[in-house]
This record gives C-alpha cells, sequence and structure tokens, in this order.
C-alpha cells in the first residue's frame, strides 16, 4: 500500500495532524496553500487532491467534513476490493469515521488512530460491530480463496443466526464472537499455503469459507529499488510516478547534489548520500540495502536512463545478478537537461537528433571523435552533455573544430545552463562562436542539423528544425 496522506484545509488541524504522525510516522500532511504554513506539503485545490491521490492508491486521512471528502471521491468509486482506506476526522479530534476501503485496512486504522486521540472510532461495519473480526478482509498472512459473492451471503446467514465449524486454528478467528458451534450448518476451514488448491475448489460455496495460510517469504515485503530522474532540477517538472516513488521510499541513495533536490521528501527517511563518481559503489549499496525487505530509491537528476544511475545499476546486476534476484527493479523515466533547453527555445529537436558525452573518463576520446564524426556526417541535431570541466578544458574546442568539417560556422547552437535550478539560462550563439568559457558542467549543448533555424518573433528568439527535411 502507498503512503498515507492527511490532508487538512487550515492551520488549526495541524496539531491533530501531528498526532496522527505518531501513530503513521510515514503520513505526509498535506495543507491547503492559503491557509496553512506548517504543513508538510502545499495544495491548491482540494477535490482535484484528494481526486488524485485517490487515484493513485494513498490512503487518506481527512480532518474534515465527511460530506467534502464523500463529494469528491464519488464519481471515482467502483471497485470497493481497490479502494484505498478514507477516513474522515473531526477538526476538534472527536470523531473518527472511516468512510472507505473498509476491505483494506481502513477499519484497523480508524480504531488505532481513535485509541491515539481517546475517542471511539464510528465503525459501521455490521459484521465486525457483531463479531469483532472480518471475515472479507482477513489479516496480514491469511488469503480468502472465496469470492466476494459467496463471502458475503456466508456473512449474512451468521448474522441472521446461523452457526459455524472452525476447522483448524488461527487466533484471529477463535478471539472473535463467530457463534463456533460443533453441529453447525457453515464451515471455515484454514488451509497451508502448500495446499493443491485445485482439490479444494470444489469445496468454496457460500457455505464453506477457506483461508490460505500464506507463507513468511510470500507475505515478507520484497526489496525494491527503483531508479528516478527528478527532471533537470523544478519540481514543476518532477513526474506523477516520480512523486509516487519518493513518497513511498523508506531509504534514499544519490550523490548528494540530487538528494537535496528531493529533500521534501526524505524527512524521518533513511539517508544515504555519497560523492559523484562511485556510481557502481552506489548501486551496489541501494540493492544491498533492498535486501532486507526496503523500498529504496537512487535519485538521479534529469533522466535516471540518460547517462544517469539506471545504467550503473544494471551494470551491477550483470557482474552478479543471482544474489539480487529477490529484488524488484523499476525505473522511471524523467525530464532530460536536452528536453528542458530545447523546450525552453522552441523545438531544435524537432527533427531527428542524437546525444554524446564528451566526458572520456569512461570511454575514450577516439570512441567519442568517431561518434562526433558519424552524427555530423548524417546531418543529426547533437546535444552534448559534460562538454568541460575544471580537468576537461580542451574537448569542446576539439569537437567544434571536428563539427566544422560538416557543419556551416553559421550552425545555430544552444546553450542551456543549469536547467530548472537556479541561475537557468538558454542562450544562442553560433557553432563559429562556440568556445570553452561559454558552457560548464552544468550546460547542455545543442548543435543544430543543417536545417536547424533561428527565428525571431518580435522581440523573442527562437530555435527549431523543421520536421520535413528537404534538400
Amino acid at each position: 500500500m502507498k503512503s498515507t496522506v492527511i490532508i487538512v484545509l487550515g492551520e488549526k488541524s495541524i496539531a491533530i495532524a501531528r498526532q496522527i504522525q505518531t501513530i503513521i510516522s510515514s503520513a505526509t500532511i498535506y495543507g491547503l496553500a492559503s491557509r496553512t504554513k506548517t504543513a508538510d506539503r502545499q495544495y491548491q485545490k482540494f477535490s482535484e487532491t484528494v481526486s488524485e491521490l485517490f487515484s493513485q492508491g494513498h490512503p487518506i486521512i481527512g480532518i474534515c467534513a465527511a460530506g467534502i471528502l464523500i463529494r469528491s471521491l464519488a464519481p471515482l468509486l467502483s471497485d470497493k476490493r481497490a479502494e484505498p482506506p478514507v477516513l474522515a476526522i473531526a477538526e476538534d479530534g472527536s470523531a473518527v469515521v472511516p468512510l472507505l476501503g473498509g476491505l483494506n485496512g481502513a477499519n484497523e486504522m480508524a480504531k488505532a488512530i481513535a485509541t491515539a486521540l481517546q475517542v471511539q472510532a464510528a465503525i459501521t461495519t455490521t459484521g465486525e460491530l457483531r463479531f469483532q473480526t472480518s471475515l472479507l478482509s482477513p489479516p496480514a498472512g491469511y488469503r480468502l480463496l472465496n469470492d466476494d459473492h459467496q463471502a458475503k451471503i456466508f456473512l449474512a446467514d451468521l448474522l441472521a443466526g446461523a452457526s459455524v465449524q472452525l476447522i483448524g486454528e488461527a487466533d484471529w478467528l477463535r478471539e472473535s464472537n463467530l457463534p463456533f458451534a460443533d453441529d453447525a450448518t457453515h464451515q471455515i476451514e484454514l488451509i497451508s499455503a502448500t495446499e493443491n488448491l485445485e482439490a479444494i475448489a470444489s469445496k468454496l460455496s457460500s457455505k464453506y469459507l477457506i483461508y490460505q495460510i500464506e507463507s513468511i517469504d510470500h507475505i515478507s515485503s520484497t526489496g525494491k529499488v527503483s531508479i528516478i530522474g527528478t527532471g533537470p532540477g523544478a519540481a514543476k517538472w518532477m513526474s506523477p510516478e516520480v512523486k509516487e516513488i519518493l513518497e513511498a521510499a523508506t531509504d534514499f541513495v544519490g550523490y548528494k547534489t540530487y538528494l537535496n533536490l528531493v529533500k521534501e521528501f526524505t524527512r524521518e527517511k533513511n539517508i544515504h548520500a555519497s560523492d559523484n563518481r562511485v556510481e557502481l559503489d552506489r548501486a551496489r549499496h541501494a540493492l544491498e540495502i533492498a535486501m532486507g525487505g526496503k523500498s529504496v530509491v537512487i535519485v538521479s537528476s534529469g533522466d535516471a536512463g540518460i547517462y544517469g544511475m539506471a545504467s550503473a545499476v544494471y551494470e551491477v546486476l550483470d557482474q552478479d545478478a543471482p544474489k539480487w534476484n529477490q529484488i524488484e527493479i523499476h525505473v522511471a523515466p524523467g525530464i532530460s537537461a536536452v528536453q528542458a533547453a530545447a523546450a525552453a527555445i522552441g523545438a531544435p529537436i524537432g527533427h531527428d537528433f542524437c546525444t554524446i558525452s564528451l566526458s572520456d573518463i569512461l570511454k575514450p576520446w577516439e570512441v567519442i571523435e568517431q561518434r562526433l564524426a558519424a552524427a555530423a556526417q548524417a546531418d543529426f541535431v547533437i546535444a552534448i552533455y559534460n562538454p568541460i570541466s575544471t580537468q576537461r578544458q580542451w574537448q569542446l574546442t576539439a569537437a567544434k573544430e571536428l563539427l566544422l568539417k560538416w557543419r556551416s560556422p553559421n550552425t545555430p547552437v544552444v546553450l542551456g545552463h543549469r536547467m530548472g535550478r537556479k541561475g537557468e539560462n538558454v542562450r544562442v550563439i553560433t557553432l563559429a562562436e562556440l568556445a570553452p568559457d561559454v558552457a560548464d558542467m552544468q550546460t547542455v549543448i545543442i548543435i543544430g542539423s543543417s536545417k536547424t533555424k533561428i527565428l525571431e518573433i518580435g522581440d523573442r528568439l527562437s530555435v527549431y528544425t523543421p520536421r520535413k527535411y528537404d534538400y
């Protein structure tokens, strides 16, 4: 289940929200921007925010009237087995009402919060009130094999006076108020994880419920490593998927500069910062953490699959793959620096383009020269990453001289500096003007093709590459 969100409408509700965070430490407090100052995160529109979080599967605790939650979520209701818990809590903490997600732990969450607030949870589920347990939503480690229709009829029969025989043992059933009897017409059976399900399928009915006891290996949390790209820097360029991953993560691994870009998500989480040139060590460390069942996120800027950490993780997996077989690996895309720079100036990569890094740390300069020459001869727009650093001063000039063999000195060149961060700057020069002093490691350079044009619209300068390629 994804991380819990506590959503409030005013600053007065923050105190109750903080109390709830003592019960659910991973919960994030969302406050209405115009009325709150100390929330963990802020939002602009209540209904849109609640609807988006619900659709993403986040449990929602609204410190507000039940009505506003109901009106916001009513159009989204379809499958009660899939819906996350939704609770309404009075602003003064005097009432805790589970509204949705009874099959996914809403009642249990309500009881825990009510105990902390020293009030009674308003549980309205008839079966749970009568029998002090939920047959349709068993605790972790047990799986109901019957379908919903059979289970509902079974429960209705018990509420109407039928008794039940328990075959097997489970504390959560034996300690309930279910009407047990040896000569009952209804049965509940518990079977092991190794039982042949086909052999017992014929038993399943509205008078015979079967719960399978899941193995420890199955129910224990499998470790996960997510490699994400935050975008070039601005929060607006971070994808909804990446935000979900960051919210759900237990551990954050990455270069300390990149971890600072997501610090709003790292509160009370484990942070593992490292230097910028230890990518393989960083990847291996993340995998080792995930072996303990943790949800680990490796943070890259831009897109993690473009000169980022995704490749480093797969290099480690390739070296000793069997060791990491139980870990789930997920790569989430991000907006790259070249996309951000291109969008800021127009559409210079509107036709075929490629990306080439001038860093010769991991590949020889001879290979870089071959690729530059091939791309230039093929008339690609070329996005250059890592153009220059304090240790590498000559490569950019060498690349320019090579490109001038096939490109006009007047070829448009876009310089995108610190995209999405403080000090962002995008400007246009020509290939003849390209020199080491116009760029650094935080600059992405876009070299136009023979068809790329500079366009003046009023006082604005734009660059684009036509979609149609005419000679």
